[in-house]
């Protein structure tokens, strides 16, 4: 009997023994394992993601309710030239005038047709003020507006400028829908956002994507000396992208990009794609440089540029063209200064040729596209910093623009 409970109380103590091991194997393993997915990242400030906060405003409905209504649908149309000569304007003949009201040997009479094209259009005031692209309507005779209601109004233009590509429209009436301007400054790579337009007549359109890059570029530059009078004119106009991989298409130039609160950070108006079709990025013009473009279109009729008075080369070219020069500097980013205007505001303030200009108010310049995307948010008369780094110093100027029509720029 003795016998037989010495071998059950030594199984129980087995067993507990045995249980013991595999929880403390099981508790170490698990603390084990939680350190090599964080204490080995070794990042200060590192968190887990949290899927919950990760997946907000990921509905759409609000933002879309807000903007679709006040997203125009745009035709334009172009007359045929009086000219004489054919020209782009697109050409029509009678097929029974041409079979049956020859003479022998007579040639058949072409009539130049109207030229319509088709785009979209954001309301931003409640009088009836509409901001769109400038290709949209550019050389145009008559614009006409259609409402998300199917209400028809004639536009009138009241501006538009070929450098940022937008134009301001203006339709008689109150009370319409509009969309308030957002802070595109604020962005940030990841943020979702809403085109919403008229892709190939398909009104009241809205497509959702995030923000893919901001800022961009130098878009076309390959083109810039190259295949097409298009892309050369893209090249050189003021580029500062917002780049999303929203579905844009034909038809959505100028309409509306917006952020999940509804509010209007840029102008859609292209895409990259070798089809004419979507292939996964499209383009938009950020709201700061339209507010700046259409309030002075507003004021003044047209656009108040400001300079700076300097002849410059991207660092980036020196290094091809003026290695000698490029090896001195001790940036690789930025643009070289290496002449000025006359009564250069740059000049009087204290910078010199040869100082490299990194920053405008704290943005960081790379190349020339950016520093003119900055300088086109300001007014003549307005006050910027200007970061340069000269030799191994940096320097922070203060210095007053002035307008364009105020100096001539040194030859290069």
């Amino acid at each position: 009997m003795k016998s037989n409970w010495k071998t059950l109380f030594g199984f129980v103590c087995v067993s507990l023994l045995s249980a013991s091991v595999g929880v403390g194997t099981f508790a170490y393993l698990t603390k084990t394992d939680k350190m090599s997915d964080f204490a080995t990242v070794n990042q200060p400030g590192f968190h887990a993601v949290n899927y919950a906060t990760a997946a907000e405003n990921t509905d759409f409905t609000f933002a879309a309710e807000q903007s679709v209504n006040a997203v125009v649908h745009i035709k334009s149309v172009t007359k045929p030239s009086q000219r004489g000569g054919r020209g782009n304007q697109q050409q029509y003949f009678d097929p029974f005038e041409f079979f049956f009201g020859f003479e022998r040997g007579q040639a058949p009479q072409y009539q130049p047709q109207p030229r319509v094209g088709f785009g979209s259009g954001v309301i931003i005031s409640t009088d009836g003020y509409i901001v769109t692209n400038n290709h949209v309507i550019e050389g145009a005779d008559e614009i006409e507006i259609i409402t998300n209601n199917d209400e028809t109004y004639t536009a009138k233009l009241v501006g538009s400028d070929e450098a940022t590509d937008v134009a301001l429209l203006k339709i008689e009436g109150k009370n319409f829908p509009s969309i308030p301007f957002g802070d595109s400054d604020a962005l940030k790579v990841g943020q979702w956002v809403l085109a919403v337009g008229n892709p190939f007549n398909l009104t009241s359109t809205v497509t959702a994507g995030i923000v893919s890059a901001t800022g961009r570029a130098n878009l076309f530059a390959q083109d810039r000396y190259g295949r097409s009078p298009q892309m050369r004119a893209q090249a050189e106009k003021i580029q500062a992208y917002i780049q999303t991989d929203a579905a844009v298409n034909p038809g959505n130039s100028g309409g509306a990009l917006v952020n999940t609160k509804g509010e209007l950070v840029g102008i859609n108006t292209m895409i990259y794609s070798e089809t004419g079709s979507y292939v996964g990025y499209s383009f938009a013009i950020p709201v700061s440089i339209v507010q700046k473009v259409v309030g002075d279109i507003k004021q003044f009729g047209t656009v108040q540029r400001a300079v700076l008075g300097i002849s410059i080369t991207d660092v980036a070219t020196l290094k091809e063209f003026e290695p000698v020069t490029y090896d001195k500097l001790k940036v690789h980013e930025g643009v070289y200064i290496s002449d000025f205007a006359e009564r250069s505001p740059a000049q009087k303030a204290g910078i010199q040729k040869g100082d490299v200009i990194t920053a405008i108010n704290g943005a960081k310049i790379k190349n020339f596209s950016e520093l003119r995307a900055q300088l086109s948010r300001f007014s003549p008369g307005e006050t910027i910093e200007v970061t340069i780094q000269r030799g191994s110093d940096q320097k922070t100027y203060t210095i007053p623009l002035s307008g364009n029509t105020e100096q001539r720029l040194a030859d290069n």
